[in-house]
């Protein structure tokens, strides 16, 4: 049975790999948009003396990796043809496969992500490696953070895959999907570390995001990463990566054999 999900990944991960033009075209707009980031940064940072909630070294290492691996987590631009498949009944031919469509669809957005980053995430890496010192990104503090980040890394590709599975599942409930699409995708760039860091919140507002799943997405491996968050601090933050995966996928799962007992395609 998994097999025939390997199926559905490596597909949709070969077809990713086809679009190298798009890569280019990317390339260009994460470095323009990554370096004018480390320029507002550097210049926050000397309007206040360095007095700020992560060290200038990290942020930088944190722009680059957020611009290198934007695809991964980036909830707006979803699947289209999932939304389509449901909008005009061609659903109905993914219910005739004796597969769970989450299971499947789940598997085809993680190829489709990873195909993406593979192409996009190494040419902004060795670019953000060759800036001049004031704007490069560094190297991991140590071998453990490197594993740790690789570990949240991944913890933190399932969230965002599954929460965006829980929009495609509750999208089956309503005629069109736009308006779960921008209630539920809006706010995601802001409140998972995309726009600013979340240590650039102030605390009374950081603790409700934190009681979000958005906190533990691309927040926590790329602040491993660059070493702001590490010892004894990780580990809670990986728990709560650990549950907020296994909520968001039951949640989903919940809600797509909810939705599979009222399924309308053509009036049938």
């Amino acid at each position: 049975m998994i097999k025939k999900y390997y199926c559905f990944f490596k597909l949709r991960f070969a077809t990713g790999l086809q679009y190298r033009m798009a890569s280019v075209t990317a390339l260009t707009t994460q470095l323009l948009w990554g370096l004018m980031e480390c320029l507002l940064f550097k210049a926050v940072a000397e309007a206040s003396g360095g007095a700020l909630p992560m060290n200038y070294s990290s942020i930088v290492t944190y722009i680059w990796l957020k611009e290198s691996l934007y695809v991964l987590f980036n909830t707006w631009a979803a699947d289209n043809d999932l939304f389509a498949m449901i909008t005009n009944g061609d659903i109905a031919y993914e219910l005739c496969r004796p597969l769970s469509i989450y299971s499947m669809w789940f598997s085809r957005m993680t190829g489709a992500r990873l195909s993406e980053a593979l192409l996009r995430c190494i040419p902004v890496l060795v670019c953000s490696f060759l800036m001049p010192k004031t704007y490069r990104m560094t190297l991991p503090v140590s071998g453990a953070a490197f594993l740790f980040f690789l570990l949240t890394l991944l913890l933190a590709l399932g969230i965002t895959i599954s929460f965006c599975m829980l929009v495609y599942m509750l999208c089956l409930f309503t005629v069109s999907p736009q308006g779960w699409r921008m209630v539920l995708t809006g706010a995601v760039e802001f409140l998972s570390g995309n726009i600013i860091p979340l240590p650039f919140f102030p605390k009374k507002y950081l603790f409700l995001v934190e009681l979000s799943p958005f906190a533990y997405m691309q927040n926590v491996p790329y602040r491993i990463y660059s070493g702001d968050l590490s010892g004894a601090a990780m580990y809670p933050y990986i728990g709560k990566q650990i549950f907020w995966l296994a909520a968001l996928v039951t949640a989903g799962i919940v809600v797509w054999k909810r939705a599979a007992q009222r399924v309308v395609v053509q009036g049938g």
